[in-house]
């Protein structure tokens, strides 16, 4: 079975950080696709990052110069760093693999 799980969110002030993880489960985590997304209240969700199998990299404007999202097969897990983090940065992440296995989420929640 599947398992996608993330960890790492919650509270930060502005221009702080952040390092979400996600730990997958049941595939060979190698030839496997993740995506972040996330989900403003009252908003839909808007992808954030990928990170193929063969690490091609992606981010949304919005975010290229401040995240880097990263994969370490030998622990299954992909990172997404958040720097700089803004207040519109504030939503639920989400880990996505290969494009229809999602995570729970995690909150992140940027405020003074």
């Amino acid at each position: 079975q599947v398992h996608v799980v993330e960890s790492g969110g919650g509270l930060v002030q502005p221009g702080g950080s952040l390092r979400l993880s996600c730990v997958v489960s049941g595939v060979d985590f190698r030839r496997s696709t993740v995506d972040w997304y996330r989900q403003a209240p009252g908003s839909e969700h808007e992808w954030v990052a990928i990170i193929t199998r063969g690490n091609s990299i992606m981010y949304k404007d919005s975010v290229r110069g401040r995240f880097t999202i990263s994969r370490d097969n030998d622990k299954n897990t992909v990172y997404l760093q958040m720097d700089s983090l803004k207040p519109e940065d504030t939503a639920v992440y989400y880990c996505v693999l290969d494009t229809h296995t999602w995570g729970q989420g995690t909150q992140v929640i940027v405020s003074s």
